[in-house]
């Protein structure tokens, strides 16, 4: 990048403010697309694996929960190790070791390999979201952060999305061991791609003077700037502990539609492999725009002056409440009501989604405390992606296969997620200034 390039770029009208942001968001909403399409393998892969393994509905639910432990754990440490080195190198070292582990998976053997196998998963995906809320906080100012965020968090929607018809279409063809070692390979080349392809906004060649001042501008009052806290000051603040109980009970609900919800098309709505690849994907394709919106959503009201605590709390409250829905599918009369009630549920949760990532830049007191708090919030998240599939397969063991009380049980958490959000979190403002 040549400072005689960026003096041509900065005399274009506001329309050529440049769109190098937008190509590394898209790169980001891509690794995340990744991402969830090899989580999701198991889930949509489970009903035949349990053939070959003997796998009972707790079993299954312990693997698919496994995946969480690891990865719930290692958000913290991701978190300060993406603060340190940088999204570029964690998230291509990402790539790598959870696309390795994907390809393994397809050699399993029995339960014991496969517990251990999506242990490493969780291992190797941790940094993924660290890593892309401090590229939203690098990348994008406050009041494009909305919907930055949205792009990215909704690769988790298309990942699930494609997951369904991808993994479905595979395993017809190829079997499900091999899916899983196609699904690596895509891993390992996108991998490649990312480290020739990112860099931040004042290294990046293709960034013009224009928009690396649109990047940095209305940094004051909402951008931090104070030093960077320990864990345990971060910890002192009542904005930290609601974005953790909110963020729990949200992903609760959530992951039911990661892992699950195959199983539940399946098991209790008689779908087939090609009802399944094409109807099922609906309720998460359905849901990206919906998070699009939510982040659309913020990012005007922020623009027409009203606070950031208001923008990011809208979605979060209204979502969660409309999220509970789920209750009433376990007991519709039919597949087609259930699935509408379910593709409401989950399109609601996402509308809410699109503020969760863009808190921990607005909350940090310093840049060097974005990936900690991102890491923190995330812990809770995958804690409950850990807790939500083994207690929902323990609440079809004891009932008999019912979904109703599974479905209950996870529009009771969305509710309490509702009100954790809209009493426990105070103004959305650097910490250090409230508390």
């Amino acid at each position: 990048m040549t400072t005689p390039q960026r003096r041509h770029a900065s005399s274009k009208p506001d329309s050529g403010v440049g769109r190098a942001r937008w190509t590394i968001i898209s790169m980001a909403f891509l690794a995340t697309t990744i991402n969830y399409v090899d989580r999701a393998n198991l889930g949509v892969a489970l009903p035949y694996m349990t053939e070959d393994l003997g796998l009972s509905s707790t079993a299954s639910g312990v693997l698919l929960g496994a995946f969480f432990w690891t990865y719930a754990f290692m958000q913290m440490p991701s978190g300060y190790l993406v603060d340190r080195l940088g999204p570029r190198r964690m998230l291509f070292a990402a790539l790598v070791v959870w696309s390795v582990v994907t390809m393994l998976i397809g050699a399993a053997t029995g339960f014991a390999i496969l517990l251990l196998l999506r242990f490493l998963l969780g291992v190797g995906e941790s940094p993924t979201y660290p890593a892309n809320s401090k590229i939203v906080s690098r990348w994008f100012p406050v009041r494009e952060r909305g919907i930055a965020a949205s792009i990215f968090d909704s690769g988790g929607r298309a990942g699930t999305a494609l997951a369904l018809p991808l993994i479905a279409v595979l395993i017809g063809l190829i079997g499900w061991r091999a899916s899983f070692l196609v699904c690596g390979l895509v891993g390992l080349v996108f991998a490649v791609l990312w480290l020739r392809v990112y860099r931040d906004p004042g290294d990046h060649p293709t960034v013009t003077a224009t928009e690396l001042a649109h990047i940095r501008s209305g940094s004051a009052p909402e951008d931090a700037s104070g030093p960077a806290m320990r864990w345990r000051e971060l910890l002192a603040y009542r904005t930290t502990w609601g974005m953790v109980g909110g963020f729990f009970c949200l992903s609760f609900v959530l992951y039911f539609f990661v892992t699950w919800f195959p199983s539940y098309l399946v098991d209790a709505r008689g779908f087939d492999l090609l009802q399944l690849g094409i109807l099922g994907m609906l309720p998460p394709l359905l849901a990206m725009p919906a998070q699009w919106l939510g982040g659309l959503l913020q990012d005007r009201l922020i623009s027409r002056g009203h606070p950031v605590s208001v923008a990011r709390k809208v979605p979060l409250v209204s979502g969660l409440v409309l999220s509970s829905v789920i209750v009433f599918a376990g007991q519709a009369p039919n597949a087609g009501v259930a699935l509408v009630l379910l593709t409401v549920s989950y399109c609601a949760l996402t509308f809410a989604a699109s503020s969760l990532w863009a808190l921990p830049g607005d909350v940090a007191p310093s840049p060097g405390n974005v990936g900690s708090l991102a890491g923190i919030q995330g812990f809770a998240s995958n804690l409950a992606g850990a807790v939500s599939p083994i207690v929902v397969g323990i609440l079809l063991d004891i009932t008999g296969g019912s979904y109703v009380l599974p479905l209950t049980v996870a529009g009771l958490v969305a509710l309490t997620g509702a009100t954790i959000y809209a009493f426990a979190i105070g103004p959305i403002t650097p910490l250090g200034t409230t508390r």
